[in-house]
């Protein structure tokens, strides 16, 4: 299996601390890291070698845990234990911090942008989900906040198409949200894990969200309209989510991250085993009962608990992973039944 997973490359990007997530830019180009060192790094290819083009060090007083790019990418949002969320505006190759969004009681746990770029999610600690409206002045609104979790709600996560959005919790669950007159309301809550839900991913046409979670699963959940032909319930005008696979019995620890690849439909997971593994769905498979095989499994990714796994939006078949040890790793994904990925 190893041949189908190679590292391209492997470099420290925050030394002596953890590196908790990496998001690519969207055009595939720019791979944005960020750490316990309260830095952000804005990493570029150079050659076959991967430079830190920009360190991004004066907006944070405590670690920052997540990062997120604007559809345009030409933004950056940064979410941070000191309880505020960076926007930073990328000039020519440098990036300025243009706005500080304040509110959330403590630790900043996940940011998010729509597919628009008109509508930014943070989420906390303090059990909350905040939605900021962002107009053309680029000043930043809060339009709402969300109290549907009763615990720390870890990462949030846009529908890849429309104004949905969605929330990954402690207390077990994932909610779903959308704009219902003039405000935001919980319209469902997805349960089925026992334990923590960590990460979240839509597929391509957000029919599809995977979940992963502190009880070593990920669950594959699928949308049905109401008046489906499968006979699916659902409450009124809302579509429902039905939780149609669980990958089970393949992760040693827990799963801190799973991402959906938009262009090959392959599924990736950052485990604290310190494994990187990648799913495909069976082709043939019932689409409401479909099955995933294990396709590749790297046992020593890092030496450490992989805390983030991020699909190349651009290029197929390749992934960046980043770890408590420290280090981005760059993968090639190569299945043996597709030798053109």
């Amino acid at each position: 299996m190893k041949d189908i997973l190679s590292v391209v490359t492997q470099f420290s990007a925050h030394p002596d601390s953890r590196c908790w997530f990496v998001a690519w830019n969207p055009t595939g180009t720019l791979l944005a890291s960020c750490g316990g060192d309260r830095t952000i790094r804005i990493w570029g290819q150079e050659g076959d070698t991967w430079v830190c083009k920009s360190t991004l060090e004066e907006g944070h007083q405590r670690t920052v845990r997540k990062v997120a790019w604007s559809p345009c990418g030409n933004y950056l949002a940064s979410a941070s234990f000191d309880a505020t969320t960076c926007i930073w505006k990328k000039k020519q190759n440098e990036f300025e911090c243009v706005t500080t969004l304040e509110g959330h009681e403590n630790e900043v746990k996940s940011v998010c942008w729509d597919f628009s770029g008109s509508l930014l999610a943070t989420c906390s600690r303090d059990k909350s989900v905040w939605v900021w409206e962002v107009d053309e002045e680029e000043e930043y609104e809060c339009v709402s906040v969300l109290n549907s979790h009763t615990q720390d709600v870890k990462h949030v996560v846009w529908h890849p198409n429309k104004e949905m959005l969605a929330s990954a919790s402690y207390d077990n669950t994932v909610k779903l949200y959308k704009e219902e007159d003039d405000d935001w309301v919980c319209f469902t809550t997805l349960e089925g894990h026992e334990s923590t839900v960590w990460s979240l991913a839509f597929d391509r046409s957000g029919e599809r969200l995977a979940s992963c979670s502190d009880d070593k699963t990920v669950k594959i959940w699928q949308e049905y309209k109401p008046g489906n032909e499968q006979g699916v319930i659902c409450n009124g005008t809302d579509p429902c989510w039905k939780c149609v696979c669980t990958l089970s019995g393949f992760h040693m620890r827990t799963i801190y991250d799973v991402s959906w690849c938009r262009i090959t439909d392959a599924i990736a997971t950052a485990c604290g085993d310190d494994a990187l593994r990648v799913f495909e769905e069976d082709p043939g498979s019932d689409p409401h009962q479909p099955t995933f095989c294990l396709t590749a499994h790297v046992p020593k990714a890092h030496a450490q608990d992989v805390n983030c796994v991020a699909w190349n939006p651009k290029q197929a078949g390749l992934l960046a992973t980043c770890s408590d040890d420290g280090d981005i790793c760059i993968w090639k994904y190569q299945p043996q039944n597709n030798p053109s990925v």
